[in-house]
């Protein structure tokens, strides 16, 4: 009788092949996995954390626009504290005035701010003078450092961006210009700023803090070689163990290995052929890979020592192992892969390349594991134990208890499966890219630090025209800037609002002898804009307006900080300003950053996922109903595969209720991972079904065949994740955490849900003229276990 997937004939003389030339075999297969591995050397890290948005991200274009009109927002945030709380002594302005002065000479440096370079400006009969706020700190005497203190308080550039209110805590913002022509650009910058930092916390009684987009992609690059390096060897830890424990056999343990070592590695080869640059999330994909490959060869070898145990010799259980699940893991692989692959629907490229080498990797585990794994086997000694193992026994028992008290089983399935999928709802989109990172990662604690105690760290950015050159001194236009600002200002979670109306203000009431009640906007533009040009023409090289002004002047750019907020609460901001500046000046803008880039891409993601997983499910379904050649139980399988992710999805709702854009990619990848369980135990029922035995019958079989293998695949599936869920980089974690739960759920669905939907529709024979029990056991004498 034909297996379900591939003709029996067609597999037995591949397999005598195989065993006549397993050497050569062996020899080939390591060639080729040896070739593909090379391609490793062509691999690199893109530490930018552009890479996480597509070219098409229209946050994307809007924020490089912006870089395009004024100058490049990327930064470093220093927060120096003095650790006798008073940021305005002689020892805390004087590390701040070296430090400010030698963040000049950091990589790519090209603007530094801080109290000490502040451009303060006062009157001297009819002149304005321009100076730095703070000269040769050290020699200060308490007057003029509480006149400083006064000054730096009372400025609303600086209060609450530079200095906190109680002067406890203060900054200095470094604005880099990348090159953005090497990789090495980022790691080089945020290395100077880690030795200035602790050049000055040596040498001044001060901690310094620091966050910023530099080092925001600097920590995407770190997390990557931090997963690679502790993740990957403990999961290989985990594989032996699991593999050496369910076979007992060093020989089959290092056969299995080598399989997945290969796999792991010809997998990242490939991606270096194609030009693949390492992000976090593809990082991850060695970690899958050798999670993934292991399945294929847990089934093989399972297969192979049952038959071995029951008498045959290796070479002929070799031989029925392959027969039994040369389809199966076929079908199992190529519809992972496909999960995988639906992953470049994703708005996301990072998650584009670990969907595209996780699908080359778990096909070469394939490949490996039909040829070198037999082989190996073929070549290498190898002895079943006496008997069967107490999880085999205890999988007859299972399918007793679940034919048995079907009802009640289905009953409670019924009641869970409902109370989990109610908790969908619940599930609330929240990506920052703080939260991406545990708090054993200095760039997390040091940005919650900052955010705390000195300015937030997220920011919207508007750009609002005047339309006109030098449009941006007409009165009009600044009493509309002057509105926005302190709507702004008013809004929950803003924390700073840095526009030009302060400047103007500013020189104004300097050019009328510094008169406090002059301290508002010109009424003229003329004057405006000669004020504008007198005090550009007075400031230093690097300290100049293009931060905040367009070159002919016709527009500003207005930058919100505000607190960490959640995603909603984000794009509430950001919505509500654009609203208010359309509404009230006519103004059509939106307020762009990184922070809402991050905050808009897990729905902008989700979108492309729900076309992606309709793919993958037709594809799937497709495939598994030709392989079994069963339309209806093709259908029939999407309940047991559909079903696990909106449970899980249901728990996660009712634990954790937060959704990043990492946990959007669930339901497609795991939709291609735990259809390998249910392929695996239909295939086995069906072929006890297609001799002629009842459904009942069929399902003991599957149980008893193919029991053992789901559970250990499922097993070391789920441990294999919840190894990556261990990683510090939390779209990872919250990725592995929800697939092992998708796959623990499919575990429970194919042993509890799927049996009892076989015995409700699909109770009809298949073979009517063959009733008699000397038929069957014929039959089943035939038939390999």
């Amino acid at each position: 009788m034909s297996s379900p997937q591939l003709p029996s004939n067609w597999v037995s003389r591949y397999a005598d092949w195989l065993i006549r030339y397993r050497w050569l075999v062996a020899i080939g297969a390591l060639l080729l996995a040896f070739f593909a591995v090379s391609g490793a050397r062509f691999l690199g890290f893109n530490n930018d954390y552009r890479a996480f948005f597509s070219e098409a991200n229209p946050q994307l274009q809007a924020y490089e626009q912006i870089q395009r009109t004024y100058t490049k927002n990327d930064n470093i945030l220093f927060a120096v504290v003095p650790k006798d709380g008073n940021a305005f002594s002689n020892d805390a302005l004087a590390a701040v005035e070296e430090m400010t002065e030698k963040s000049w000479l950091l990589p790519y440096a090209l603007r530094v701010d801080s109290i000490t370079n502040f451009q303060h400006t006062i009157a001297e009969e009819d002149d304005l003078l321009v100076q730095d706020l703070v000269e040769n700190a050290s020699n200060l005497d308490a007057e003029t450092l509480a006149s400083i203190k006064a000054v730096a308080l009372a400025d609303p550039t600086l209060k609450e961006r530079l200095v906190n209110s109680d002067g406890s805590v203060t900054g200095i913002n470094i604005t880099f210009q990348l090159p953005q022509k090497s990789m090495h650009e980022t790691p080089e910058a945020a290395e100077a700023a880690q030795a200035l930092m602790e050049e000055i916390e040596a040498k001044y009684d001060v901690e310094v803090y620091a966050t910023g987009i530099i080092l925001l992609s600097n920590a995407f690059f770190e997390a990557s070689q931090s997963d690679m390096s502790t993740l990957v060897p403990l999961m290989y830890l985990v594989i032996i163990a699991v593999v050496f424990l369910l076979v007992r056999s060093l020989s089959a343990t290092f056969a299995a290995l080598l399989v997945i070592v290969f796999s792991m590695a010809a997998g990242m080869g490939l991606a270096g052929f194609i030009g693949v640059k390492l992000t976090p999330p593809s990082a991850s994909a060695p970690t899958i890979i050798m999670t993934l490959a292991v399945a294929d060869s847990i089934h093989i070898l399972v297969s192979l020592f049952a038959a071995m145990r029951r008498g045959l010799s290796k070479h002929d259980a070799i031989k029925e192992s392959l027969q039994l699940n040369m389809g199966p893991v076929f079908l199992t692989s190529i519809t992972t892969a496909i999960g995988f692959l639906s992953m470049n629907f994703s708005d996301a490229p990072p998650f584009h390349d670990l969907g595209n080498i996780t699908a080359m990797g778990v096909m070469v585990a394939f490949f490996l594991s039909v040829t070198l794994l037999p082989a190996l086997m073929a070549i290498l000694p190898a002895k079943s134990r006496a008997s069967e193992s107490k999880i085999g026994r205890s999988m007859d028992t299972l399918g007793d208890f679940v034919i048995r008290r079907q009802r009640p089983i289905l009953l409670a399935g019924v009641i869970v499966s409902l109370g989990l999928l109610a908790m969908i709802p619940n599930n609330e989109i929240n990506d920052d890219f703080v939260g991406y990172f545990d708090e054993s990662v200095e760039f997390r604690t040091d940005s919650d630090y900052i955010n705390d105690n000195l300015s937030g760290i997220y920011q919207l950015i508007y750009s609002i025209e005047s339309g006109d050159s030098n449009g941006v001194s007409n009165p009009e236009f600044l009493v509309n800037l002057e509105g926005f600002t302190e709507w702004m200002q008013a809004q929950p979670g803003v924390r700073h609002v840095n526009t030009i109306g302060d400047t103007f203000k500013r020189l104004n009431k300097n050019l009328h002898a510094d008169d406090p009640a002059y301290y508002m906007l010109p009424e003229d533009q003329e004057l405006a804009a000669q004020y504008l040009l007198l005090y550009e023409l007075s400031l230093p090289y690097g300290l100049d307006l293009n931060n905040q002004l367009n070159v002919a002047k016709s527009s500003t750019q207005i930058i919100v900080t505000l607190d960490n907020l959640k995603s909603k609460e984000l794009k509430t901001v950001a919505d509500a300003g654009s609203n208010w500046l359309e509404k009230n000046i006519g103004v059509t803008t939106y307020g762009v950053g990184p922070a809402i880039m991050f905050a808009n891409i897990a729905e902008r993601n989700m979108e492309g996922m729900l076309v992606g997983t309709l793919v993958a499910l037709v594809l799937i379904s497709a495939l598994i109903g030709i392989a079994l050649r069963s339309v209806k139980l093709g259908f029939l399988s999407l309940i047991p595969n559909l079903l696990p992710a909106g449970l899980a999805f249901g728990l996660w709702g009712a634990l954790v209720a937060e959704v990043n854009v990492a946990v959007t990619m669930v339901t497609g990848m795991a939709l291609g991972i735990v259809v390998d369980d249910t392929v695996h135990f239909l295939s086995k029922y069906l072929r006890q079904r297609r001799a002629g035995y009842n459904v009942e019958d069929g399902l003991r079989y599957a149980f008893s065949s193919v029991g053992v293998a789901i559970v250990v695949t499922s097993v070391i599936l789920i441990a294999g994740f919840m190894v990556l869920a261990q990683s510090s980089f939390g779209m990872n974690s919250s990725m592995a955490l929800l697939t092992a739960i998708c796959i623990l759920m499919a575990l429970l669905a194919d042993f509890l849900l799927l049996p009892i939907l076989l015995m409700k529709l699909d109770a009809k024979a298949y073979d009517p003229a063959i009733t008699s029990i000397e038929n069957k056991e014929q039959n089943y004498a035939t038939q390999p276990l």
